[in-house]
């Protein structure tokens, strides 16, 4: 059989996912009139909420006598060890570029990330039906990108298609993407053509493990390329890796390939293929499986270091345990712990606590993903406000430094040049796009940019665009101004009424409504005042010949904003943890007794 195993790497929304789905239907995996959502490899809820690919996934494709293995990987650079280990299954990458907004930061990303993989290039102008599309200009800025990144000559000669993913066209000349008989399918003969096929190195068996699936019929999935020799169902097998060469003994259980959207049991896999196997319940990313008398692990694998660390522990506030099903520190460690098998960018260490663990990952989605997954699941635990990972270099204390790229209205430039300069932010560069529209890139340190997004969003009436990136370590840029103002903390614990609402919110902005329940060192809302404000929220009223029991019912009160996780993550003070429940997120004091904050407050 004639092999080509690929990635499909770009920028977040440049429409990856869309061309597989196109690639899927003209091939024949889907029938006729089978119903099928859109982008149907974001098979994850949060990817389907929040439109973006967080997990690389494997299929294969059908066409002539060749058999294309597609993984389709995260645009978000936060998501980079995701990329990071598939792109070690693959020989070529096809490179989604939007032919109006060209190169972007993570296409910077992941392009250079194929290069360190010595992958061979097509390039693919995808949107090419949007208005103000530029694909020459677009072909020209992925060239000058390559170049600056170091491509070979190999790469440098790559093939360009243009494409509607969307419409399910494309083709190598733009003329003849309105014929009649325009298809998507000139991108697989381009693949057959400028993708090589896989290196099969001689001698005995290699298969390097880069990814993890879970059945629950039989348990944990190994998945991976074969890079030499044989791989059968039922093998007696050793299990490497660098720091274990003698490996442990194991036994292959089911075998299976992919298969268009599915994995199909198979006896053997011929090297080359891209392969999952059941049975070895301890294997991890990063192992090899190798014969029982030939042990030879493959290199380990390097992904970039996190940038932000958060403290995630234990709920231990009065409305603890009301609401999750793992709630102690063994059941939050294990699963933090558990996250690292598959999570690869994620790092999770002990602290000085047993209720606490300190978790680094590569940005503010990174974490916040891993949050709501937890949430969903059914934990329930306090997470602190998220802090760079700082590191000694030759300029003393240096910290990550992100680029900033910024499409904005014109009439924004004042507001947003502010915003990003009072994060510590600089200018790059600036360039005039069509119309009235501004492309800025800014390089800010990477706590500037927590819970920058509304933010930014609100200063350009929603109007602008924003993406970033890790740039490098940096000189430590100073404080940066985070909240100017101070939290309404809570006093004592009861149900909130309307009247001692009414009073509140005339002192800032109220976080929660009449009946919600509320304890002692809980943050009910932001005050208006640079320091906090303790507050009575459960105060009622006296009952009298004046006032009747039910006059709460005439209070009118502003509606309470309703913050988001990474709205709530980004507004966390630095003696603030954010409760974290399957049902609620609550903003509290790390010590909830008034008295002792009074007291350490006094000591700093």
């Amino acid at each position: 059989m004639n092999l080509r195993n690929i990635a499909i790497i770009a920028h977040v929304d440049h429409g990856k996912t869309t061309l597989v789905d196109a690639i899927l239907r003209q091939t024949g995996v889907f029938r006729d009139n089978e119903q099928v959502d859109e982008r149907v490899l974001d098979s994850n809820a949060l990817e389907k909420e929040r439109g973006i690919t967080i997990l690389a996934k494997n299929i294969s494709v059908m066409y002539g006598d060749h058999k294309i293995n597609i993984v389709d990987t995260p645009g978000h650079a936060d998501f980079g060890g995701e990329v990071e280990r598939v792109l070690r299954m693959v020989d070529g990458a096809l490179l989604v570029v939007d032919a109006v907004e060209g190169p972007m930061p993570q296409t910077r990303f992941v392009l250079q990330k194929a290069l360190e993989h010595d992958l061979r290039i097509l390039l693919i102008v995808n949107k090419i039906d949007r208005p103000f599309a530029e694909p020459d200009r677009v072909v020209d800025e992925v060239f000058d990108l390559l170049v600056t990144l170091g491509a070979k000559d190999e790469q440098l000669d790559f093939p360009v298609y243009y494409c509607s993913a969307l419409q399910g066209v494309a083709s190598s000349e733009l003329d003849d993407l309105v014929s009649e008989t325009a298809s998507i399918l000139p991108i697989l003969d381009g693949i057959i053509h400028g993708i090589p096929a896989p290196f099969v190195a001689e001698g005995p068996l290699q298969m390097a493990v880069t990814n993890l699936d879970y059945d629950d019929y039989v348990g944990r999935i190994g998945v991976g390329r074969v890079r030499a020799g044989l791989l059968r169902s039922g093998q007696d097998v050793l299990v490497t890796s660098v720091t274990n060469p003698g490996g442990r003994r194991e036994k292959i259980g089911q075998l299976y390939t992919f298969a268009g959207l599915k994995r199909a049991s198979v006896k053997e896999v011929q090297p080359g293929d891209i392969a999952a196997f059941s049975g070895v319940d301890s294997v991890q990313i990063g192992e090899t499986v190798n014969e029982l008398e030939n042990p030879i692990p493959l290199p380990a694998m390097h992904v970039d270091e996190p940038t932000l660390a958060m403290i995630f522990r234990v709920n231990d506030g009065p409305f603890g345990g009301e609401e999750g099903r793992y709630v102690t520190s063994r059941q939050l460690g294990e699963r933090l712990y558990r996250e690292m098998n598959t999570n690869v960018a994620l790092q999770v260490s002990d602290t000085d606590s047993t209720d606490a663990f300190r978790v680094c990952g590569r940005g503010e989605l990174h974490l916040g993903v891993l949050i709501e997954n937890m949430r969903r699941e059914g934990y329930e635990f306090c997470v602190s406000k998220p802090q760079p990972v700082l590191r000694r270099g030759d300029q003393g204390v240096e910290e990550p430094l992100e680029s900033l790229i910024v499409d904005i209205p014109k009439d924004s430039l004042g507001p947003v040049m502010e915003l990003v300069g009072s994060r510590k932010g600089e200018v790059q560069t600036m360039q005039q796009l069509n119309g009235d529209q501004l492309r800025v890139i800014f390089r800010v340190p990477a706590r500037g940019l927590i819970a920058f997004s509304s933010i930014f969003l609100t200063e350009t009436k929603g109007f602008g665009i924003m993406h970033h990136t890790f740039s490098h370590y940096g000189p430590w840029s100073g404080d940066i101004p985070t909240r100017s103002t101070g939290s309404l903390v809570a006093w004592e614990e009861g149900e909130a009424t309307a009247s001692a609402l009414e009073n509140i919110e005339k002192r800032g902005v109220l976080f929660v409504t009449p009946g919600t329940r509320v304890y002692a060192g809980m943050v009910i809302g932001e005050s208006s005042r640079p320091e906090d404000l303790e507050v009575n929220a459960a105060k009622k009223k006296h009952v009298s010949n004046v006032r009747a029991a039910g006059s709460d019912d005439l209070v009118k009160l502003t509606p309470p904003r309703q913050l988001s996780l990474e709205q709530a993550l980004g507004f966390l003070a630095d003696d603030e943890y954010l409760e974290v429940t399957p049902k609620s997120l609550r903003i509290r004091k790390a010590v909830l007794d008034r008295s002792a904050r009074e007291r350490l407050k006094k000591k700093a």
